[in-house]
């Protein structure tokens, strides 16, 4: 009989190679026609395609000394959502300070989909202006 939830280990491995700067471990977690929305009008915002563009955006963000908490892994059938606590200070004081839902969709063991829910949208848009 099928599982009828989602396989959170996938979601742990984003993280881990996110955390890890491990570019080639995530692009691998990635389907090739990967969508990954991010809401607001900052340079990281809008939606992008494929895991080659999903890889940048988060090479993007990390480049900015992101300092990411985990705070709960939430199961459902087609996928995990992450909630996270970023924070960071750029060198010339902006700050970042958000929480954000990090929803991983997935399809055939691999990522097809993420779309990104932030608690401060305008303050994102900011700091990755």
């Amino acid at each position: 009989m099928p599982s009828n939830r989602a396989d959170a280990t996938l979601a742990e491995r984003f993280l881990t190679a996110f955390a890890a700067r491990d570019w080639e471990a995530l692009h691998a977690l990635f389907s090739p026609d990967l969508a990954w929305s991010m809401p607001g009008d900052g340079t990281i915002s809008g939606t992008v395609h494929g895991a080659d563009a999903a890889v940048d955006r988060a090479r993007m963000i990390a480049g900015r000394g992101l300092d990411t908490e985990l705070r709960h892994v939430l199961t459902g059938q087609n996928g995990v959502a992450l909630s996270l606590h970023n924070t960071a200070e750029d060198a010339d004081g902006r700050k970042l300070d958000e929480h954000l839902a990090t929803v991983l969709t997935i399809r055939d063991g691999k990522v097809c989909a993420i779309d990104s829910y932030v608690s401060d949208v305008d303050g994102m848009s900011a700091f990755f202006s």
